[in-house]
């Protein structure tokens, strides 16, 4: 993915790409899960679940971006990129282990928690390493590569949920390999990522 963008910028890409591959498996089939295997689980329970998650994120997100606005410079920014997307992506090894709707609760919360961490550091770094004249363009990789991402998942997930309602723990194993091994603290700089993920490790640390 070359087209006059700097590594920085596909390193950030690819990242959110794979971050938003392994979720966007588990929604088709979310409702699912919660009804069968949680107890206390019923529909109704689904949208405010997804309000604990985005009322969290929205509350804290500001306070994390000042902070980060107010320090300067990127180190920080990278420590908590990478910090932030790690601990959202223990949350599907929680959905492993959750038997009661508080759990999930709990889960949700933490993730809009750690993914107030993630956005503003993203999104900080996305922005400062854009490259001049390649802005709507490179905004628009994003979108589309999160998109087709999103999109992809999510017709994988409701084609398993048709064939069998009992999929969601291999979705979580797939969520936990898109999400959780590339945004690793070590595989976010080595692995299949090593040459861009070490590019966006030294531009930043030097700053």
């Amino acid at each position: 993915m070359g087209l006059g963008i700097n590594k920085v910028i596909r390193i950030l890409i690819s990242s959110d790409i794979m971050l938003q591959s392994g979720w966007g498996l588990i929604g088709p089939i979310f409702a699912i899960f919660l009804t069968r295997q949680i107890q206390g689980g019923r529909l109704e329970m689904v949208g405010f679940i997804a309000a604990a998650y985005w009322i969290t994120k929205s509350i804290v997100q500001p306070f994390i971006a000042h902070k980060l606005d107010v320090k300067g410079g990127e180190r920080d920014d990278f420590k908590l990129l990478v910090l932030g997307m790690f601990l959202a992506n223990l949350v599907p090894i929680g959905y492993f282990f959750s038997t009661q709707i508080w759990h999930i609760f709990v889960l949700e919360c933490f993730r809009g928690l750690a993914m107030a961490c993630v956005i503003p550091s993203w999104a900080g770094i996305f922005t400062r390493h854009i490259d001049r004249g390649r802005e709507a363009f490179s905004w628009s990789l994003e979108s589309t590569g999160v998109g087709f991402a999103a999109g992809i998942a999510g017709a994988y997930g409701r084609r398993r949920r048709l064939q069998n309602s009992f999929y969601f723990n291999e979705h979580l194993r797939l969520n936990s390999f898109f999400s959780f091994v590339p945004h690793s603290p070590q595989a976010f700089c080595q692995g299949p990522f090593q040459a861009s993920g070490a590019a966006l490790r030294k531009t930043i640390l030097k700053i």
